[in-house]
């Protein structure tokens, strides 16, 4: 078979099977979640190569009721070289589209009926847009279709395309994995699965290729990427303790709010407070929450506020955010103390003395619960957290423990608990290896060779911006990070217990690129992503296998 030939197959495989899977509905913590690993590992069972070779697809488990499972389907050739495709089949909601929900999934229809609704009402500059990209046929919608059933479909047809070589050297293992949208259990679990799959199969992993979506605001340029690295996630929280006071005297406590409001202040899109790296900047940090802790109304000053922060990062470790975290929660605190005690000075007419405040991280305040309640209060704390477990809202979780643990602690107010509140995702790069540094030297002429071919443009890119699966894949996490991050995280359901003995091999990110993941004008460019995608993404993976 010519290559002009296995590339045309690989093109039409690619997009009939993206459609196929969107299909295929698999909203995260869905039933249809669970199911899909099993239709994808059925209609790969009737295909040549795992007809024949039907003990190299399996599945992994991974998390959930009903189980949810990931897809594993290794091509042998010579040798144990073996380069990991992989990439998430989960999706976000379908409630944003409406009336039009029943088409969510259905790629066809729903581009049809999202043309005739935008043509039939003024639109603003997102969806005249959207409009735009649908009459030019170059783009298709559909929930998950962009993220990211079209990165594994490219994936799919790169093995296959692998299988069908008369002499293949090395290994490719795909693997599609639930729960990325959520807090990445899936990958997670097939990374601590690898360990034993490589000792199966006897495989030397070198290299994973991430299939994620990426999205271009203009010509796709910026989307036809190959990205070196992904970047790291905290979420930083602020419990904050004031000391409750009938307003109509508002000088006989202190006010959370006011305290909250300078934390806020301090922290919220701050240019400052964000990362510069391998020539690019993160965003500075955002407040993803701020309320206070009350179920009812009365005219009492409330007594708790609860903030938490979602801050990216290029460079900053668990430590360097903690400690930051806490000078700025400090000196935040003072400077509501201060000008809460300068409004009483000036009311009153007299000096209203000095109030003192305490800043403690989360790990500091159960040493007080240990202190004051013993073991009876952990486990209390203990029984709360596994009675939450099977939330998926992180912030409400912390939020509960952090509560109870203040109060087991006694701890009163003014005063502040810090600690991270959700899973950290890791920040990952090629140049943090020199295996690393030879996979980008080797991806460079394939890059410059597939370009030419379909006459693009492909570029490096330092940091996929998207939280993503790539912050566990191939990646080892540091003892002392982890120590540091689970002694901080009220919640065990949100720390990363990672086992000994996990692999550690380079990855990068090669994936489609469309626009408006996630909303409702999800869509994705079908001729890079059906025609030039699956090509690099198989000859990136040759690339790699080569001694």
């Amino acid at each position: 078979m010519t290559n002009d030939t296995a590339h045309a197959i690989a093109t039409a495989r690619a997009r009939d099977l993206s459609l196929l899977m969107t299909r295929w509905p698999s909203v995260t913590g869905s039933p249809d979640e669970a199911h899909f690993s099993q239709q994808l590992r059925a209609h790969l069972a009737e295909t040549p190569y795992f007809t024949r070779h039907p003990d190299q697809l399996f599945t992994v488990d991974s998390h959930g009721e009903p189980l949810t499972r990931s897809v594993a389907a290794l091509v042998r050739g010579s040798g144990r070289r073996t380069v990991v495709l992989a990439g998430h089949f989960d999706t976000v909601s379908i409630a944003n589209y409406g009336t039009l929900a029943p088409l969510a999934c259905d790629p066809e229809p729903l581009t049809e009926a999202l043309v005739k609704e935008l043509r039939s009402r003024p639109l603003n500059a997102a969806e005249a847009r959207a409009l735009t990209d649908f009459e030019s046929g170059d783009f298709i919608a559909g929930r998950g279709l962009l993220d990211m059933k079209s990165g594994l479909a490219a994936g799919i047809a790169a093995l296959e395309r692998f299988a069908g070589l008369e002499a293949r050297e090395g290994n490719i293992l795909f693997v599609a994995t639930p729960d990325e949208e959520n807090r990445s259990r899936g990958m997670r679990s097939l990374r601590n699965a690898l360990p034993e799959i490589a000792r199966r199969f006897d495989l030397d992993i070198v290299g994973g290729i991430n299939l994620d979506a990426s999205s271009c605001e203009r010509d796709g340029a910026e989307g036809r990427a190959v990205y070196l690295g992904s970047i790291g996630k905290f979420a930083p929280f602020a419990f904050v303790i004031g000391r409750p006071t009938h307003a109509g005297y508002p000088f006989n406590g202190t006010s959370a709010h006011r305290i909250s409001a300078e934390i806020v202040r301090a922290m919220d899109t701050v240019p400052e407070l964000s990362d510069e790296a391998f020539g690019e900047r993160s965003p500075p940090p955002v407040c993803l929450e701020a309320r206070d802790i009350r179920d009812g109304y009365d005219v009492t000053t409330p007594d708790r506020v609860w903030l938490s922060f979602n801050w990216l990062t290029h460079r900053r470790s668990a430590r360097d955010i903690l400690g930051d975290f806490q000078a700025i929660v400090s000196d935040a605190l003072e400077t509501a103390l201060r000008a809460q005690d300068d409004h009483a000075t000036r009311y009153r007419g007299r000096d209203a003395g000095k109030t003192e405040g305490l800043v403690l991280d989360y790990a500091e305040l159960l040493e007080r619960v240990t202190a004051r309640g013993g073991h009876a209060a952990l486990a209390r704390l203990k029984a709360l957290d596994d009675s939450l477990a099977g939330s998926t809202d992180p912030l409400k979780v912390s939020r509960e423990i952090v509560s109870a643990a203040a109060t087991e602690a006694g701890i009163e107010g003014p005063a502040v608990i810090i600690g991270f509140g959700s899973l950290h995702y890791p920040l990952v790069h090629l140049d943090q290896s020199e295996a690393g540094r030879r996979m980008q030297a080797r991806l460079q002429p394939v890059m410059e060779k597939a370009a030419a071919r379909h006459g693009t443009s492909i570029k490096f890119k330092q940091i996929f911006a998207g939280i993503s699966d790539m912050s566990f894949f191939g990646h080892r996490p540091e003892a002392g990070e982890t120590g540091l991050l689970t002694a901080n995280t009220p919640s065990a359901a949100f720390t990363d217990d990672a086992p000994d003995g996990l692999l550690s091999f380079p990855t990068v990110n090669i994936g489609p690129w469309g626009r408006d993941y996630h909303q409702k004008w999800e869509r994705v460019h079908a001729p890079y992503t059906f025609g030039v995608l699956p090509d690099l993404v198989f000859a990136s993976a040759l690339a790699c296998l080569g001694e």
